[in-house]
């Protein structure tokens, strides 16, 4: 088709000069027929005539086979569990048939960047023999009335086609960022083709049915399920909600295996190590870390992965590259001083809770102490948020403990305590009992706030005042070396 294309395109421009030779020949003004023609070809290569077109072949080809299992994704296993249950209605279209069961259209895959949403859809296609056709959810939306509508239709169209051609009974119809093409109705009121991209997905899913050549299972994915219309989550249309949520400890090391199992490691790594101090990491964390891992051992010219090249890559990972700035002396003394009494006050409220400490610059930031949590969190006492905030607030009272004033480094610790206090405010730990943040006076809710920070301030303080030697001899230290293990950190403490 595309070759046929070319060659009528060729055909019209042999044609077009061949006209335009012969008037001017004949003595025509030619002049308007220039410019005509530089009108059209300006025309026919900007992006928004581009898109018109090109991004169709782009629907029509964005079909891949895949290889990945369900075996090939690591931490989870809820969602997995979820969606092999939905699939099942695929593979077995006799034994629904005979209980008339009316098989699933659609399944939404929600949770956070990174979770592993996209390999979930290709894994579906695989357990069920099916063919992968995927799009994003940008591709639909354009300027131009109507074109969205039909990238839908072409999409739909594509997944039969292919499922025929490749002599198989179902198509796996994958959309990443649904809710570009499928937000609520109504939210662009300048522009109707956002609603009328939704209704023709709408009217295709509805169109899906038990006795059709291909059956067809559109997956979903999205970060931001409160955005999708309505009309698209009820039954019928997308009848299951799998949440694909960040992994919990057993599910960060299974992922971790599964990113290490083609990579030589050294003895000394323990895989239940790195799943713990990997709290919070997403798949695509995970993957990156252990990637960093290898290139910081190939830097070295090492032929395992050592523990410090996961060290090393983990803090890269979660602080960002390390950075030629040079800070002034006078910085530099603050800057340590500050780090240390985070790091103190941390271990004075949860001993052996420091991984190590650091003045070296990464990112935005001057130095970094990193804490290992010891297993995943998920409910905070009020005792545990008012010692985090005490920890936040240590450095700065540490500045003004040894310099006599705080200085602006401290100004993203404020923020984070506030924060604090504010979750504290509105879980019921403050004096003002259980309340709903946003049913409660502004002044109310700064007091609140303010007393929790002040109460918090004045322990920290009392725990800089106290420690005071062993702060200066760790802040020395940390000058001295730039980076501290939690280890000597502990070392420093027992030893005063």
């Amino acid at each position: 088709m595309k070759d046929g294309v070319r060659f009528l395109k060729e055909l019209l421009t042999g044609l077009a000069l061949a006209a335009f030779l012969y008037l001017f020949w004949a003595g025509y003004n030619v002049l308007p027929v220039v410019f005509l023609g530089g009108l059209v070809l300006l025309l026919s290569q900007s992006s928004a005539f581009k898109n018109m077109s090109g991004q169709m072949d782009a629907i029509d080809g964005g079909y891949a086979d895949t290889s990945i299992t369900f075996d090939d994704i690591g931490g989870q296993a809820t969602a997995k569990r979820e969606l092999l249950e939905a699939l099942d209605f695929v593979r077995r279209l006799e034994d629904i048939r005979h209980l008339g069961i009316r098989p699933l259209k659609g399944i939404l895959l929600a949770g956070p960047p990174g979770t592993g949403k996209t390999l979930l859809a290709k894994a579906a296609a695989n357990y069920t023999g099916s063919v992968f056709v995927s799009a994003s959810g940008s591709q639909f939306i354009e300027m131009y009335a109507g074109v969205g509508a039909q990238r839908v239709r072409r999409l739909f169209s594509t997944a039969r086609k292919k499922a025929k051609d490749q002599q198989t009974e179902s198509a796996v119809l994958f959309i990443d960022e649904i809710e570009v093409v499928a937000g609520k109705r109504g939210r662009h009121s300048s522009h109707l083709e956002y609603d009328q991209t939704l209704n023709q997905l709408l009217v295709e899913m509805d169109g899906i049915g038990t006795d059709e050549e291909v059956k067809i299972v559109v997956i979903g994915a999205t970060n931001r399920h409160d955005l999708l219309d309505d009309a698209l989550l009820r039954p019928g249309r997308f009848d299951r909600v799998v949440n694909v949520d960040l992994p919990g400890r057993r599910g960060r090391h299974e992922i971790i295996r599964l990113h290490t199992r083609n990579k030589p490691l050294a003895d000394d790594i323990d895989l239940e190590d790195l799943a713990r101090e990997t709290f919070g990491f997403s798949g695509a964390h995970i993957e990156s870390l252990a990637n960093e891992a290898a290139i910081q051992a190939l830097r070295e010219g090492k032929d395992l992965i050592e523990a410090g090249h996961f060290r090393e890559a983990l803090t890269k990972v979660i602080m960002g590259e390390k950075l030629d700035r040079r800070p002034s002396e006078e910085e530099r003394q603050r800057i340590g001083y500050h780090e240390a009494a985070h790091a103190l006050v941390a271990e004075i409220i949860r001993p052996n809770s420091v991984q190590s400490a650091t003045i070296a610059s990464r990112s935005n930031t001057l130095g970094h102490v990193r804490h290992i949590p010891e297993d995943d969190v998920y409910l905070y006492t009020r005792d545990y948020l008012v010692g985090q905030i005490q920890v936040l607030l240590a450095g700065a009272q540490a500045e003004e403990e040894f310099f006599g004033s705080k200085s602006s480094g401290a100004a993203n610790d404020f923020e984070k305590a506030w924060d604090l206090a504010e979750k504290m405010v509105g879980a019921g730990m403050s004096d003002l009992g259980v309340v709903k943040l946003d049913r409660i006076d502004k002044e109310q809710l700064r007091g609140a706030v303010q007393t929790i920070l002040v109460e918090s301030e004045e322990r920290c303080r009392e725990q800089v005042v106290a420690n005071r030697h062993v702060l200066k001899e760790l802040a020395e230290e940390l000058l001295s070396q730039e980076t501290i293990s939690g280890e000597r950190i502990r070392e420093l403490i027992e030893a005063s």
